[in-house]
């Protein structure tokens, strides 16, 4: 069953998601980054290149060639993605194909339309059975892991 994990509070959604990606990606697992559009898509691309002065998270968007062999792919629609280890949701609602990987991470804003999303996915996650993960990325001061 996948394991599902919300991190709430994040002060800055996009910055988050390059720090629990670098992680996972330090613990050799593959993850994909599911945006809510093309321009967010973009704006994440920027971050991940520029997110570390001292290192380089490779990425690239889902239909990209080098797709299959890349530690993060990103982009706001899945279709053709073939990971299935760690999905990055950003969207506000539940990501339909979420239950093939086998860890989901649910990154929560401080705005309150973000808030409302989000505890209607946590309902939804349980109400399923799954067992759940809250992180409060307030009391870290950063996205931790």
């Amino acid at each position: 069953m996948t394991r599902i994990d919300f991190f709430h509070h994040a002060a800055d959604k996009l910055r988050s998601a390059c720090t629990l990606s670098a992680n996972a990606v330090a613990a050799g697992q593959r993850v994909v980054i599911l945006t809510p559009d093309e321009q967010t898509t973009r704006q994440l691309d920027r971050l991940l290149w520029e997110h570390n002065d001292t290192s380089f998270i490779p990425h690239v968007h889902g239909r990209h060639r080098l797709a299959a062999v890349t530690p993060v792919v990103l982009d706001h629609d899945l279709s053709g993605v073939d990971a299935d280890d760690v999905l990055v949701n950003l969207r506000m609602d539940t990501p339909e194909v979420f239950s093939r990987f086998q860890r989901l991470v649910e990154i929560v804003g401080t705005a309150e339309a973000d808030i409302a999303a989000g505890r209607g996915r946590y309902r939804f996650y349980r109400d399923r059975g799954y067992a759940l993960n809250a992180h409060d990325l307030s009391a870290r001061g950063a996205a931790g892991g």
